[in-house]
């Protein structure tokens, strides 16, 4: 993991891409904590029942040498096995074991949900966004309000309670933004603070409130909370397909750090 030093100190540069990227994925992966969580060599193995996939995924993050990685990806897909679900791998460049990219082609394993993940110095974003009109309230907890809107846009499957106790695992300071028309929540996110990043998840709009700048002002509101609590830089992960929210990071003074994926193994036929 990235030395807090490492990162409070970073610029363009002075911190090895590849530290860096692994860092702030960790603090993206303790702000989804999984329910099972095992270490092997430097690589995390998370599982969740039933909850958001990619807290189900391996974090690669430890070095494997090439000729080790056969065993050391067998590990992982027993740990999957016995949890009944499919292994996957999240694959990051400068983050991962070399070569696992490539062995885990040879398995069979298939390319998902290709990802860019963005920072931005947290001013930035409060200068480009600003504040907006529409009213936002800021709770330390998920209301049912909150949850409810998340859950509209989000949500899989006919059971929300893994998602409700995933939100209960977070253990970092975290913040749950709401915009409101009228008493109607229709805009909703979430920061997880940590030493001195804030990460913004679950960003979601009700369609019928799109196009107001609802998410805008989540996300100024989202801003502004980190900006209080002392995370001076700020960090999100947005499918490389979504260009609506892609426009809208970018506006707000995201730059892209990385691009990455993830490699799920196909099932036996």
């Amino acid at each position: 993991m990235v030395a807090v030093t490492d990162v409070d100190r970073w610029a363009p540069g002075r911190v090895p891409a590849g530290r860096l990227v692994r860092g702030v994925q960790e603090r993206a992966a303790r702000a989804f904590p999984p329910v099972v969580q095992e270490r092997a060599d430097g690589w995390w193995l998370r599982h969740a029942d039933g909850s958001a996939w990619w807290a189900s995924s391996v974090l690669p993050h430890g070095d494997a040498a090439p000729a080790d990685l056969p065993g050391r990806v067998r590990s992982a897909e027993e740990f999957y096995a016995r949890h009944g679900s499919p292994a996957r791998f999240q694959i990051s460049p400068g983050a991962c074991s070399t070569g696992l990219d490539e062995a885990l082609g040879r398995r069979g394993y298939r390319v998902d949900s290709p990802m860019s993940l963005r920072w931005a110095p947290t001013a930035h974003v409060l200068e480009r966004l600003g504040q907006g009109d529409l009213p936002v309230h800021v709770d330390e907890s998920a209301t049912d309000a909150w949850f409810g809107a998340w859950l509209a846009v989000h949500g899989i499957g006919d059971d929300p309670a893994p998602e409700r106790a995933l939100l209960r695992r977070v253990d970092r300071r975290t913040a749950y933004a709401s915009v409101l028309a009228g008493t109607d929540v229709i805009a909703v996110g979430r920061a997880v603070s940590e030493t001195g990043w804030a990460g913004v998840f679950g960003m979601a709009t009700l369609p019928h409130a799109r196009g107001r700048g609802a998410a805008r002002r989540v996300l100024a509101a989202l801003a502004g909370w980190a900006a209080a609590h002392g995370a001076a830089r700020m960090y999100l992960q947005v499918e490389c397909h979504n260009t609506a929210a892609g426009r809208l990071y970018e506006r707000a003074g995201f730059r892209e750090l990385c691009r990455y994926h993830y490699r799920v193994k196909r099932p036996a036929s």
